[in-house]
């Protein structure tokens, strides 16, 4: 008796990570990229800080700096406050939603091309759109705002790729702070566990020598780290347990795509993501975890 032919096996449903590294760059061009940054300037805001941090909290009004520090979580307060609330007399909150999309939907025509991103944006807000609200203020700031009609494909994906990475990070925070990993902690932590060089987050977060061997000396009291700045074992079990937790719960912004839909969405966003990676304007080590050299 012949045994029949084994069926081919069913490729494996994409991950909330694999979406995760591939939207996480079509947001990022709103940081790093001239057209948006120079439409935040524009607007009024003064200085790359000052455009930051008006861009990325204006969803939530005009909001204090005592908020935006518990909500970004990683920001040290004194950075916080030199431009916040100051930012809103110069350009109130919708100047800079209207500067953000604007300069980010700019930005991605030129590096695509113009490409189509039909299939992308409706798939992605899809998701975006259905992923739960509870306990992601980020998240439900953003979702709030009205979304870029279908007929602007670029803006629509831009805008879904913003909600999911803040429903990403909301989670990401949570899981952080249940593990007693404050925000501070938290770059150095993700540093040592990414080769992320320390000058990094002296540039983007202000993170200088006195802080960081203090937060190393925290991790290592916890016996997460060395006091020559390298994990330990149960410091790269903690981060492995830091990084699921996240992904699990990322992944239920995808539970309305069936994985024919997902992987649909995979296939669409990769052109669309490689071509903002070669553009160049998106650090390949940044705070945001993401190696784009990886």
């Amino acid at each position: 008796m012949t045994s029949s032919p084994a069926s081919p096996a069913s490729p494996a449903r994409p991950t909330a990570r694999d979406l995760w590294r591939l939207l996480e760059p079509i947001h990022a061009v709103t940081y790093f990229s001239p057209e948006p940054l120079g439409a935040l300037k524009d607007a009024g805001y003064r200085g790359f800080w000052m455009g930051y941090f008006a861009g990325r909290a204006a969803p939530l009004g005009p909001a204090s700096a005592e908020l935006v520090q518990a909500l970004f979580y990683n920001f040290d307060a004194d950075h916080v406050r030199r431009a916040l609330p100051d930012a809103w007399t110069f350009a109130p909150p919708q100047a800079a939603l209207d500067a953000r999309l604007r300069g980010s939907v700019a930005t991605l025509r030129r590096v695509t091309g113009g490409a189509d991103a039909t299939v992308a944006a409706g798939l992605a807000a899809r998701a975006a759109l259905a992923a739960p609200l509870p306990g992601r203020p980020l998240y439900a700031a953003n979702r709030a705002l009205p979304v870029p009609a279908a007929d602007e494909p670029l803006a629509l994906l831009w805008h879904a790729a913003t909600l999911l990475r803040e429903h990403r990070g909301d989670g990401h925070v949570a899981t952080l702070l249940a593990h007693g990993i404050g925000g501070r902690t938290a770059h150095v932590f993700r540093s040592l566990a990414s080769d992320t060089p320390h000058e990094v987050y002296r540039a983007a977060r202000h993170l200088g020598d006195e802080e960081w061997a203090a937060e190393l000396a925290r991790l290592a009291g916890r016996g997460l780290a060395t006091a020559d700045g390298r994990l330990t074992d149960a410091g790269r079990a903690l981060d492995r347990a830091v990084e699921a937790t996240t992904d699990e719960l990322a992944a239920s912004a995808y539970e309305v795509l069936d994985d024919a839909e997902l992987t649909a969405l995979v296939s669409a966003l990769r052109p669309i993501s490689a071509a903002v990676v070669a553009a160049g304007e998106i650090p390949v080590k940044s705070p945001m975890g993401l190696d784009l050299g990886s």
